[in-house]
């Protein structure tokens, strides 16, 4: 199966095509043949054009992707939007399921690490994207993503291993005495991974039931709640 995955949750976006499931029963078959980058700012201007390209430069039309994966959050909230806007259009034309992966699950997954685990993304303001897993997953504990403060975050990470991509946040978080992997930048390609164990898992969505996970109100939400 061709996977289009797409991260538009940053600063930096990128898009990759991977080839997933030729292995029949291995969750962990996929094979990224190709990842382009996008710049922060410009996504609605280039990501359309970038996937055309993209399969057109690996010899592949619309028609080949068999399904597709977008980091749905947290992260920048126009950025999100414009993914997920993409992937919804395509996805609906198509009539292919959408993989919807979260970037601080992406993060755990691509660190590898076991037992209690925390992923850290900088939220901005002061604050800090936080995900708590159980790796491997425990029945009784669902995982929690939510926001928090640097110092709550700091105070809240003892007794976990922390993975993040964010060098500060890692040199916070070391200087507190606290177990760190500092991991390289989240990409489509990670995030194209994860997805398919999702879609293996029979974990999709529709274009109609596809949300952003922003965890973080947004600004118009907050001043609603304010003035109610």
């Amino acid at each position: 199966m061709l996977l289009l995955a797409i991260d538009t949750s940053g600063k930096q976006g990128s898009i990759a095509l991977a080839r997933a499931g030729e292995r029949s029963g291995d969750a962990s078959d996929v094979e990224v043949i190709a990842v382009a980058t996008l710049t922060g700012g410009t996504f609605s201007a280039q990501l359309v054009p970038q996937i055309a390209a993209l399969l057109s430069s690996n010899g592949f039309g619309k028609n080949d992707i068999g399904a597709f994966v977008v980091g749905s959050g947290p992260g920048s909230f126009t950025g999100l939007r414009i993914g997920l806007a993409a992937v919804k259009g395509l996805a609906e034309v198509l009539g292919k399921p959408i993989a919807a992966v979260s970037l601080l699950e992406a993060s755990v997954y691509a660190s590898g690490a076991r037992g209690k685990v925390m992923s850290a993304l900088d939220a901005g303001r002061g604050d800090v994207y936080v995900g708590e897993y159980q790796i491997p997953a425990n029945p009784g504990r669902a995982p929690r993503e939510f926001i928090v403060t640097r110092s709550e975050f700091l105070s809240q990470a003892t007794g976990w291993a922390v993975v993040t991509a964010d060098p500060t946040l890692a040199g916070e978080a070391r200087a507190a005495g606290l177990s760190v992997l500092l991991l390289p930048p989240i990409s489509a390609a990670v995030v194209a991974r994860l997805g398919w164990r999702k879609i293996e898992a029979g974990d999709t969505v529709t274009a109609e039931q596809l949300e952003a996970n922003y965890i973080r109100r947004t600004d118009a939400e907050m001043l609603e709640k304010i003035g109610s």
